[in-house]
C-alpha cells in the first residue's frame, strides 16, 4: 500500500545590499542556498531549499511531508485531547496539510541554531534586524483572522497581512473555512521571527500532535523570551500552547510574571525605597534600601564563612558584581528565570572582557526557582533578595522545597518587605504594597512564623536581622532571615548519600 504524504509549506524572505547580501540569509539558517537538503523527523521528512537566492532577495522555504499513518502511530491525531471521533479520524484530517504543532517542531529541529540567534559566521547579523516576509499559505486559526492580528499585530511586524481561506472556491456561498494565509513584514532578528512562529502556530490551532508535558513550560519560557510576557494576549497563548493544562498554565503565568517583573525593575524593590528617601530634607543624600540589602548580605555571608554562593533571582547583576570585588567569595552562580536580565547581568559585569581568573568564579545561569535544580546542590550559600514576596502564595512551597529541600545549601538569606514600614513613606498610599507586582507583603510577625516552619521542616535553625534605620514602632523597612544547616540535618543527608551510592 502506497502511503500519501500531505505537505506543509512556509517561506522566509529578505533582501540585500552589496555590502549586506540577502544570501546571508543561508548562514543565519546553516542551511547552503546551493543545494536542497532533507531532514528526518518523527511524522515524515523536512526540505530545506531555496526557489530564489540572489545578493538582492534570498527565499528560503520549509516544506514539510507528514506521513499521516506515522502521525497516527506515533502519537495524537487530532484535537486538543488526542481522542478523535471515529477510527477514521484517526487518518483524515488536517495535520499533514496545514501549519500546526507539526511545523512547529520541524522549525525547531531544522532551523535550532537559528532559533537560538547562534551564528558563528556572521555574529553579527544574528543580532542585529532583518527585512524579512515570511508566509504561511495554509494555518489553521480558531478564532479567525482577528486573532491572528492579535497575536502578531503587537510583535512589531509592520504588515500583518491574514486572508481567509474559502471552503470551496467554486462554491463562494459555502462560506470561509478557519483557515488563513499569513504574511508578516518587517525588521526583526531572525531568531525572534522564528520563536514567535514555534509558539504561535499551535496556539492559532489550539491542537498538539503529541502530549504535552511539564517541559513543555521550559519551552515556551525559552522561546517567549523577551516578548511573551508582556503580550496583550498572553493568558490565551499559555493556556492553549500549553493544552489547556490548568496546572502547567498557572506554572508557566508565574514564570513569566518573574520575567515582567524583571525586566521592568530587576526585582529589586526600590522604585518607591528610592523615591521617598530622595524626598527627604537632609542635605546628604541617604543610602538606598538597595545598598543597605547587599551590605547586610555581604555581612552575613562572611559571617557564615560562606565561599560558594548561589544569587537566587539575580536580575540585572547588581548582588553577583558587589560578590565579586570580595575574594573570599570563590564561586559566585546568578540564577535567573528571564534571558534578558541575565543578557543586562552579563554586560554589567563585562564578563565577555574580564580576565581568565576572575571569569572563572562567576557563572550566570537561567532557571525557575520554583524547580528543582541538580545544578544548584552543593554550595555554601544562596540568597533569596526581594523575590518571595513576587511569587502567589500557593507557589513558595514549590519554591521552598526547591531551595531549602532539594538544594539546601549550608545557609540561605531571604529577605523581604516588612509592611508595617510602609506607614513612614508619604507617597506610599495607605494600603498599598510597594510594587504592583507584589503579591504580598508580610509584617515581622508573618516573616517569623513563615521562616520558623521553614526551619522545622528542613532542618535549619534561622535568626532575624534588620535591614535599613530600625523604627521603634514599626521596626525596619527590610526584614532578613538568616538560615543556618543544623550539624544533624548534614549528618542525614551524608548518610542518606552514602546509602544511595551503595545501593
Amino acid at each position: 500500500m502506497q502511503t500519501i504524504l500531505g505537505q506543509v509549506f512556509l517561506t522566509i524572505s529578505t533582501t540585500g545590499t552589496p555590502d549586506r547580501p540577502a544570501t546571508d540569509l543561508g548562514f543565519l539558517l546553516h542551511k547552503h542556498p546551493d543545494r536542497a537538503q532533507a531532514f528526518s523527523t518523527s511524522h515524515g521528512a523536512a526540505h530545506v531549499f531555496y526557489p530564489e537566492a540572489s545578493a538582492e532577495r534570498c527565499t528560503a522555504a520549509l516544506l514539510l511531508e507528514v506521513d499521516p499513518v506515522a502521525l497516527v502511530r506515533r502519537g495524537k491525531g487530532k484535537g486538543r485531547g488526542g481522542a478523535p471521533d471515529a477510527a477514521l479520524a484517526q487518518y483524515v484530517n488536517d495535520r499533514p496539510y496545514a501549519a500546526s504543532s507539526l511545523l512547529s517542531v520541524a522549525l525547531a529541529t531544522v532551523f535550532k541554531s537559528a532559533l537560538g540567534g547562534v551564528c558563528r559566521a556572521l555574529p553579527e547579523r544574528a543580532v542585529a534586524p532583518l527585512p524579512l516576509r515570511i508566509e504561511v499559505p495554509a494555518l489553521p486559526a480558531r478564532g479567525g483572522a482577528e486573532l491572528v492580528r492579535r497575536l502578531f499585530g503587537p510583535l512589531g511586524w509592520e504588515r500583518v497581512e491574514v486572508a481567509q481561506v474559502a471552503l470551496d472556491e467554486q462554491f463562494p456561498e459555502w462560506g470561509a473555512s478557519r483557515y488563513v494565509r499569513l504574511v508578516l513584514e518587517g525588521e526583526s532578528r531572525l531568531a525572534d521571527a522564528l520563536r514567535q512562529l514555534y509558539i504561535l502556530l499551535p496556539v492559532l490551532d489550539d491542537a498538539k500532535h503529541y502530549w504535552v508535558a511539564p517541559d513543555e513550560v521550559d519551552k515556551l519560557l525559552r522561546a517567549g523570551e523577551g516578548w511573551l510576557a508582556d503580550h496583550p494576549e498572553r493568558p490565551l497563548i499559555t493556556r492553549r500552547y500549553l493544552s489547556h493544562r490548568w496546572g502547567l498554565t498557572r506554572q508557566a503565568d508565574q514564570a513569566l510574571e518573574l520575567v515582567r517583573l524583571a525586566e521592568s525593575d530587576d526585582l529589586d524593590v526600590d522604585s518607591v525605597d528610592n523615591a521617598v528617601d530622595e524626598s527627604t530634607d537632609t542635605e546628604e543624600k541617604p543610602v538606598p534600601l538597595a545598598e543597605h540589602r547587599r551590605t547586610a548580605i555581604l555581612e552575613a555571608l562572611r559571617g557564615a564563612g560562606a565561599h560558594r554562593v548561589l544569587d537566587l533571582g539575580c536580575g540585572q547583576g547588581q548582588l553577583v558584581q558587589a560578590l565579586l570585588k570580595d575574594v573570599r567569595f570563590t564561586e559566585i552562580v546568578g540564577v535567573d528565570v528571564s534571558m534578558r536580565a541575565l543578557t543586562i547581568a552579563s554586560r554589567r559585569l563585562k564578563l565577555d572582557r574580564m580576565g581568565e581568573r576572575q571569569a572563572g568564579r562567576v557563572a550566570l545561569q537561567q532557571g525557575s526557582l520554583t524547580y528543582t535544580d541538580k545544578r544548584l546542590k552543593g554550595y555554601d550559600a544562596a540568597v533569596l533578595s526581594e523575590v518571595i514576596e513576587h511569587l502567589d502564595l500557593d507557589r513558595l512551597p514549590a519554591l521552598e522545597y526547591a531551595v531549602f529541600g532539594s538544594a539546601r545549601p549550608g545557609t540561605v538569606l531571604v529577605t523581604t518587605p516588612n509592611v508595617e514600614y510602609n506607614v513612614r513613606w508619604e507617597s506610599l498610599p495607605a494600603g498599598h504594597v510597594r510594587h504592583g507586582d507584589h503579591r504580598f507583603e508580610w509584617t515581622r510577625a508573618e516573616f517569623r512564623e513563615w521562616a520558623a516552619k521553614v526551619a522545622e521542616r528542613h532542618g535549619y535553625t534561622v535568626a532575624h536581622l534588620p535591614v535599613g534605620p530600625d523604627d521603634p514602632e514599626v521596626g525596619p523597612p527590610t526584614q532578613l532571615a538568616v538560615f543556618t544547616l543544623t550539624d544533624t540535618a548534614t549528618d542525614k543527608n551524608n548518610e542518606k548519600k552514602k546509602g544511595a551510592e551503595a545501593a
